[in-house]
């Protein structure tokens, strides 16, 4: 009966020290919450509208940083998004894509309203002048650098999308080339923790 008393103490013990399970996260991109609480923007979108982060409380924000001129991953990562949008479904009526230009040098209102919507027609282009494209880029932990060109220059940023939920806080980073299926995924689990809370 000792011997079983002090088994059982000893479990109970073994089982104190082990603190709470950590579960596997539900999504397939990376959390980043806690390091981007604080994100937001003042920028102006390409109808020349000022826009925040609140003026989009109640959707899914995907944000995506990059330029006009992007050979690669900026077309692919629009036309990633605009996939994933069309996998939604009905869904995609409470998801607001936004791409934020990392080279206001070029990319003009004009230029932006042709470019962007051309891969959905919902998504919007923002921009700010340079001040403000530093101060976004900042927030979201965003480098980006021009590079000299034989042509001209292309600008070199990070690769990523972020996922903010319906209350405004960044969520998910997912990283370049994720499927629009675990795009898709993702966002339907924001709207359901967002229906959760209703």
């Amino acid at each position: 009966m000792l011997l079983r008393s002090l088994g059982l103490l000893l479990l109970i013990g073994l089982l104190a020290g082990c603190g709470e399970p950590r579960l596997p996260s539900p999504f397939h991109a990376s959390e980043a919450g806690a390091k981007l609480a604080q994100a937001d923007f003042r920028l102006t979108d390409h109808n020349g509208k000022p826009r925040t982060l609140a003026d989009f409380r109640g959707k899914v924000t995907v944000l995506f940083f990059g330029y006009t001129h992007c050979p690669d991953v900026c077309p692919t990562t629009l036309a990633d998004l605009a996939q994933t949008m069309r996998l939604l479904g009905k869904d995609a009526g409470r998801v607001q894509v936004l791409f934020v230009t990392v080279d206001p040098e070029r990319d003009k209102p004009e230029m932006l309203a042709q470019y962007v919507p051309a891969f959905d027609s919902s998504f919007l282009a923002l921009y700010g002048d340079t001040q403000a494209t530093a101060q976004v880029a900042k927030a979201f932990g965003v480098v980006y650098q021009k590079q000299s060109t034989t042509s001209g220059y292309n600008m070199d940023h990070s690769a990523g999308t972020f996922l903010i939920d319906t209350s405004g806080r960044v969520r998910l980073l997912a990283p370049y080339g994720q499927r629009a299926e675990w795009l898709a995924d993702d966002i339907r689990l924001l709207l359901a923790l967002d229906r959760s809370k209703r």
